[in-house]
């Protein structure tokens, strides 16, 4: 399979990295590479048949690769399938950065932000935008009914369906940044919500989110036309989770273990 090629694989990877970040000016950020819907598998010549990446492996092959063309393999969830990303790893992006580097830290070769995890389970933990109400955060924040989805915040990803909710507990008016994916425009932004109880309505966002199995996000189609599914009109009620229903007290947010968020390749 050479660069540029991709073979489909309709069953995910049983481990892969998952692609959490793509840092901006990075070798990474010159690629075709799509945060939460890409997955590195490994790399051109590593063989696909057990589909159990060899993390220690692929890191010593980015290291000897440092300034020659590598070609990864990353599955993408969305197109079911695998492709070949050509890629350079390097440290010279890192160096014209305007941050200081620590001096016992190597600067990433790739870029990217990374963790080990199940493909197949990786993408169950979402929010589903259901209504804004006018005036509130979330329309100051422009998030769009049915449109929109939560995939994680700038802390990394989230494990179970009340960790969003306790998060924007624990940022009553303070900014949370949070990455939302727009299937409209088949895009993932950055939006930053300010939670607060003086914006004159209910709840801290006044937003309605939708979790679990009728609100993940759903696969693209020729033609698309974005419409709100007849099965989450129906149960409105039992399947919503509004954020004006949470506790008055404030919660502090789940810690992230830092295995979550595997380190960018250095």
């Amino acid at each position: 399979m050479g660069a540029g090629q991709s073979t489909s694989q309709s069953h995910a990877p049983s481990r892969a990295l998952h692609v959490l970040r793509v840092t901006p000016s990075s070798p990474a950020s010159h690629t075709n590479i799509e945060p939460f819907f890409d997955f590195v598998v490994g790399f051109e010549g590593d063989s696909l048949s057990a589909q159990n990446i060899d993390v220690a492996e692929l890191e010593k092959i980015v290291e000897s690769h440092e300034g020659r063309m590598l070609n990864l393999l990353v599955w993408n969830s969305k197109g079911q399938e695998t492709r070949v990303v050509p890629i350079v790893p390097s440290r010279a992006w890192s160096q014209q950065q305007s941050q200081p580097q620590s001096s016992h830290i190597q600067p990433s070769l790739l870029g990217l932000s990374m963790r080990i995890c199940e493909p197949e389970f990786a993408l169950d933990n979402v929010w589903h935008v259901l209504d804004v109400l006018e005036g509130s955060p979330a329309e100051s924040a422009g998030l769009v009914p049915y449109g929109d989805y939560i995939t994680g915040w700038s802390g990394g990803v989230l494990g179970a369906e009340n960790d969003f909710y306790d998060l924007v507990e624990a940022h009553v008016d303070k900014p949370l940044r949070v990455y939302v994916y727009s299937h409209d425009f088949d895009a993932l932004r950055e939006v930053v919500l300010v939670p607060n109880r003086h914006w004159g309505g209910d709840g801290l966002l006044g937003c309605v989110f939708g979790y679990g199995l009728l609100h993940r996000i759903p696969p693209h189609s020729s033609g698309h036309v974005a419409t709100t599914p007849p099965e989450i009109q129906e149960d409105y009620e039992d399947q919503t989770y509004g954020l004006g229903r949470a506790s008055a007290g404030s919660v502090a947010p789940r810690p992230v273990p830092d295995s979550i968020l595997a380190r960018p390749y250095s």
